[in-house]
């Protein structure tokens, strides 16, 4: 039974809210909660991609596997060299056969957390089927968050209904967790189901707490109020998330925010499109829409290529 502060802190990572636990004061280091936040907080910083400071507050002569994979975790994230990158998967995949083992520094709970840490870096390195392997998709009847990971890579692939499978099969052993539900409201963000009402409902659930800041949240519902046609209350839900951001908007709420400008009826937003489109271009190179559109140009350009204009007809005299 986790202490009300560990449920607290693992609330407010399952939400977004990392800013929140990156300036959170760690419990004493003789507490049992001290090792469990203190992953919390270093998985924020990698979210916020902040993956030096992850690894500052990791120990580096910890023995314990959960802190070895996040520190892992966080040199990928961390790496610009593809040998960099490689060399942290390997590490990685050891770490994974060392919990099938009896002689582990860290009980089941650490176990199944390296199998996420390790499955989120695999997808990361679009290694999808060995992710989902060691996620244990389909198998899985034990962890929450390994199921919430592997959601997000089989919708990352375009297979909803795999993802709904994962959930069904989550359902029947899980409990009424506010994780399972958030993977219920991602899987309806794709899907559309019921006009995205279950989705929005459930974030404007969570964002009516008032000790919650969660910009990633924010996102999301505004991406819901996008798809649903309400431009104006997503630009609203978008803008309020950049300015929790400190005025930096990260790449998933700037590429709403492109889109959301460019769904605006206003001449002016042509311009403001472009120049958003060019900011999340230049700082995000690897954000999904900026490489799918690159792609699309690219065979648009080839076929473009092949097709040869015909003269112009000339009338008879």
């Amino acid at each position: 039974m986790d202490s009300s502060e560990l449920y607290h802190v693992k609330q407010q990572f399952v939400l977004g809210a990392y800013k929140t636990l990156v300036d959170l004061t760690l419990p004493d280091p003789n507490s049992p909660d001290y090792s469990p936040i203190l992953i919390y907080q270093a998985r924020a910083h990698i979210a916020l991609n902040e993956p030096s400071s992850a690894l500052s507050l990791v120990p580096s002569d910890s023995e314990n596997i959960a802190l070895k994979a996040v520190a892992a975790l966080a040199r990928y994230v961390d790496a610009k060299q593809e040998a960099q990158k490689d060399a942290t998967l390997e590490e990685l995949r050891d770490l994974c056969v060392e919990v099938e083992g009896d002689d582990v520094d860290g009980d089941e709970r650490d176990k199944w957390l390296v199998r996420v840490l390790a499955g989120t870096a695999f997808a990361r390195a679009d290694e999808v089927e060995e992710a989902l392997e060691t996620l244990c998709a389909g198998s899985n009847n034990d962890n929450l968050e390994a199921v919430a990971v592997t959601v997000q890579v089989y919708l990352s692939i375009h297979r909803p209904d795999l993802a709904k499978k994962e959930l069904e099969r989550a359902k029947r052993w899980a409990e009424d967790d506010l994780l399972l539900q958030h993977i219920e409201a991602s899987i309806n963000l794709v899907t559309g189901a019921d006009n995205y009402s279950d989705c929005n409902s459930f974030y404007t659930e969570q964002l009516a707490n008032p000790s919650l800041t969660s910009p990633h949240l924010l996102t999301a519902r505004g991406v819901t109020r996008l798809l649903r046609g309400e431009v104006s209350a997503a630009k609203s839900d978008l803008e309020e998330a950049v300015s929790q951001q400190g005025g930096t908007a990260d790449a998933e709420t700037l590429g709403a925010m492109t889109v959301a400008v460019g769904l605006s009826q206003a001449k002016q937003n042509e311009v403001d499109a472009q120049q958003l489109w060019s900011q999340l271009s230049g700082q995000y190179p690897t954000f999904p829409l900026v490489v799918d559109l690159a792609q699309k140009s690219t065979l648009f350009d080839e076929l473009a290529a092949r097709f040869e204009v015909p003269p112009l007809a000339v009338a008879a005299a």
